[in-house]
């Protein structure tokens, strides 16, 4: 096969660096950045081009979309128009429009549409989803979900200013960039039916999007999840609370570990859940090929990667409004 990258920043090099490792194919990248394309030529010895039609014209199999947000769909679009399934980095985008096409075109012309919300594949979270379909805490009441880390020390090699993150016309702001939270929550407790939020620029980054927000989710049936994402925390958090009838789930990311406590023992067990850090990044690309070569069914597909859109995009509503959004 043959893979084309388009976006060569951090996750895009991590991802290269996985299909490498896994002897996917060939890869070719694309970016507008000349002297990032020139490194990732350099250092991992590809076919390079500074043109994403001409990339396109080396016929690649396989698209990674690794863009800003507002890019994701036209280029997805223009990968589906010639034949190439299709990996999107998450946000699916940042706004509904065109959505519903793309995802409509890719059914037609049978591409796998993947989209990468990796938490997915993180062992504890992995572990939490398996606790939860074996009804180990009873039913789920409330999910506490937390995600904090100071903005300048995401991508320390670049000037957080010029990152997508932090401007809001290029997609940034912390409830998209943070939306693996939101993705898990819905994983665990299903769909959402409404949503409540607020948000706004609390710390002194020179940013024009939210840095904080503080999201209320309620499902059909009941289950309520409250989701804290910011970009000012000075030291990283990640973190899940899960509290059912029958006990109790926590998942700590910093310290690799899933607390299980049952009410039937009055007694928590604690699961070890290390695991390096690109690991959750390799499993993914692992599957995703696996879906590429029709031995698995996307674990996030376009389907409900736009409802996890959905809901951020109501998030975002709801704290400009101040009214909680129905689904």
């Amino acid at each position: 096969m043959k893979i084309l990258v388009i976006g060569c920043g951090s996750i895009g090099e991590r991802h290269i660096k996985n299909l490498i490792a896994l002897s996917a194919g060939s890869i070719i990248a694309t970016d507008t950045d000349p002297d990032r394309l020139e490194y990732v030529r350099d250092k991992y010895f590809l076919d390079v081009y500074d043109d994403v039609d001409a990339a396109f014209n080396a016929h690649p199999d396989i698209v990674l979309v690794c863009t800003p947000p507002p890019l994701h769909i036209p280029l997805a679009m223009k990968a589906v128009d010639h034949g190439c399934h299709v990996f999107i980095e998450k946000p699916l985008s940042h706004t509904l429009d065109h959505v519903d096409g793309f995802l409509a075109k890719a059914k037609k012309k049978q591409r796998i549409v993947f989209v990468g919300y990796n938490l997915r594949f993180q062992r504890g979270i992995h572990l939490i989803k398996q606790l939860l379909e074996e009804e180990a805490i009873g039913k789920p009441l409330v999910i506490r979900a937390e995600f904090g880390q100071y903005l300048p020390d995401w991508r320390p090699s670049q000037d957080y200013k010029k990152s997508y993150t932090a401007h809001q016309n290029m997609g940034g702001g912390i409830i998209l960039d943070g939306s693996h939270e939101i993705d898990y929550v819905r994983w665990f407790a299903g769909d959402i039916i409404e949503v409540s939020c607020f948000a706004g620029t609390l710390g002194s980054l020179e940013v024009d999007v939210e840095d904080t927000a503080e999201i209320l989710l309620r499902t059909g049936d009941g289950t309520l999840a409250e989701i804290h994402l910011d970009f000012l925390q000075r030291v990283y958090s990640r973190t899940c609370k899960i509290i059912g009838t029958q006990g109790t789930l926590l998942w700590d990311y910093t310290e690799n570990k899933v607390g299980l406590y049952a009410a039937s023992t009055k007694q928590w067990k604690n699961f070890p859940v290390a695991a390096e850090p690109n690991e959750m990044y390799l499993e993914e690309m692992k599957h995703f090929l696996a879906c590429v070569n029709g031995k698995a069914i996307p674990l996030i597909d376009g389907h409900a990667a736009k409802k996890v859109l959905e809901i951020a995009l109501a998030a975002k509503k709801s704290a400009s409004s101040g009214k909680a959004i129905h689904l």
